[in-house]
């Protein structure tokens, strides 16, 4: 392996060692110049050396300046032509990085427990290639990870690079993307060269680029500026380079990331010899969320009456970077109340102000807040009894960012197939608000527009999306309003291939659902009246009730929740 570093060395600085070499005869015979001239100059006669020195004294001085002001300007032009000259701008300067000195290793790759599994595997067959040569197997080439912002693609990337102990290339698939014509191509040129290198060396060596879908989406035809034209150049430069891997049996794995839709990449970068292993980095389940919290909280000082699996439950849907930012930002909530540790109080903090904000002070009157707490108020009991699906961890009346107030639910699991009965409960949740006010005031604020938004928003696809409606239609009719171009819609044009009787009905059905779950939503909040008066009194008088506190005012009343 030393002796190829040395190879490698000699192929890419010949032209250094060269002028290294050319310079150090030149030093020699200088030395050896200077004392001959030193011994001829002592045994010259006196009167010779002063004519001498007087006609040097000049010539001395004209040399000196000559040297100052020369040696700069060749210093800086040796310098321009060895970063690239006037094509500076296609320079491709990534350093590797070794893969000991990345140091992620399995053990801190916590919220993926499948994901690591498969990223595991890619690194026995990266590390062990001769039992796969003895079995006539060959090399992953490339490797597509899949999943949402946050989840962790990148530092498995790096865990992988750490494992296999090798050298690890990482850019960003924007960075391929120029204004210039050829720039992307040459840069792709130059990464999978410097690949080639390292493999060449080190015995491996892993290239990542993330945000692949930059450069990887499906190609089209120019619409005439030349922008197309020059994103399908590089992307088949990266298509060539992957394939040129195949020639000689370079260990070397290219691992790409997106956030995009797998069928936004170009079906070219997903055939086999390509990215052809996918690994699919999900959001965290609860099991492991809770060892995302143990594994932030451990480097901070925090209260051990922290129940950190009610943690996990309040942050379903979150990332694990989310995890890591809410542990961060309640370290810094503790700094600022001067706290030695974090503690429950400021993790819910930190929570609400990354989901809702910061409090603003608003003056309101005291009619203003009543209404604003009956508001909640009725969010609040509507969604304890009417959607089981969610719990009720946060009310508050004071004011964040446009909101005058808010109710915060959160999932109970991990919910991937919606059903009939979730929307109705959200629809229920979102008319809450405007039951409590009718009911006390008699009408209404324009508070309860937003909430009309999406209770009908739910309503309308229900019926006209997914089948949900009483009347049993099958269809997605969305797709009829609004067609692709290919079917007469054009620029600006929207296209409705549906007749009026239809669209009637389907309104009518819609509006039948948003009037059921208003009735029983009528229902509850008269029957649960003192109830709705004592969380508006509650409002009033603290401002925020917390999860223990909403649940302490049920229990007082002898109420339980349905469960789902």
């Amino acid at each position: 392996m030393n002796l190829r570093k040395i190879k490698l060395f000699i192929k890419f600085h010949w032209i250094g060692l060269i002028v290294a070499i050319l310079s150090i005869c030149l030093l020699i015979s200088v030395i050896i110049f200077l004392r001959n001239a030193i011994s001829a100059w002592i045994s010259s006669e006196s009167y010779f050396k002063k004519s001498i020195l007087a006609q040097s004294g000049i010539t001395f001085y004209i040399w000196i300046a000559v040297y100052v002001i020369s040696m700069p300007l060749w210093g800086l032009m040796w310098i321009w032509i060895m970063r690239g000259g006037h094509i500076q701008f296609t320079r491709l300067g990534k350093k590797a990085i070794q893969g000991q000195e990345i140091s992620i290793h399995w053990d801190d790759v916590i919220g993926m427990e499948e994901a690591k599994q498969e990223a595991i595997e890619v690194v026995r067959l990266i590390t062990d290639r001769a039992q796969l040569k003895r079995i006539g197997g060959k090399i992953l080439r490339g490797i597509l990870m899949i999943g949402p912002p946050g989840c962790g693609k990148t530092y498995l990337a790096k865990a992988i690079a750490t494992e296999a102990n090798l050298p690890f290339l990482s850019m960003s698939g924007s960075e391929f993307v120029e204004m210039f014509v050829g720039v992307g191509a040459s840069r792709i040129r130059k990464l999978f060269k410097q690949a080639r290198n390292l493999a060449y060396a080190e015995g491996g060596c892993i290239v990542f680029i993330d945000e692949l879908d930059a450069v990887g989406a499906q190609r089209s035809v120019d619409r005439g500026f030349g922008g197309q034209t020059e994103f399908n150049t590089t992307l088949n430069q990266l298509l060539v380079e992957m394939d040129g891997l195949k020639e000689r049996d370079y260990n070397i794995v290219v691992i790409g990331a997106t956030n995009a839709p797998e069928s936004f990449l170009d079906p070219a970068l997903l055939r086999p010899g390509r990215f052809d292993r996918k690994i699919y980095v999900d959001l965290p389940n609860l099991e492991e969320r809770e060892k995302l919290f143990q594994y932030y909280l451990k480097d901070v000082k925090y209260d051990s009456s922290i129940d950190i699996k009610r943690l996990a439950r309040m942050t379903v849907y979150k990332t694990p970077a989310d995890i890591a930012n809410l542990v961060r930002e309640s370290a810094l909530i503790a700094v600022r109340n001067k706290k030695e540790a974090i503690g429950m109080k400021e993790i819910t903090e930190a929570l609400e102000r990354v989901e809702m904000g910061i409090k603003h002070k608003r003056v309101f009157s005291e009619e203003e807040r009543k209404k604003v707490a009956y508001h909640e108020a009725g969010h609040a009991i509507a969604t304890y009894f009417l959607q089981p699906f969610k719990d009720v961890f946060k009310i508050s009346i004071a004011s964040r960012g446009e909101a005058l107030g808010m109710v915060v639910p959160h999932p109970r699991e991990e919910l991937h197939v919606h059903t009939r009965e979730e929307f109705l409960g959200n629809i229920k949740s979102y008319l809450g608000s405007y039951v409590a006010e009718k009911l006390k005031f008699g009408t209404t604020t324009t508070g309860v527009s937003e909430d009309f938004r999406q209770a009908m928003w739910y309503a309308h696809q229900m019926v006209w999306k997914y089948g949900m409606g009483k009347s049993n239609r099958v269809g997605d009719y969305t797709l009829l309003e609004t067609m692709h171009p290919s079917m007469g819609a054009y620029r600006g044009e929207k296209v409705s291939f549906l007749s009026e009787k239809v669209k009637e009905e389907l309104n009518n059905e819609t509006q039948e659902i948003l009037q059921e779950c208003l009735k029983e939503v009528e229902e509850l909040l008269r029957r649960e009246e003192a109830l709705l008066d004592r969380f508006a009194q509650e409002l009033l008088i603290k401002e925020e009730l917390d999860y223990d506190e909403i649940e302490a005012i049920f229990k007082e009343y002898g109420k339980s929740r349905p469960m789902s």
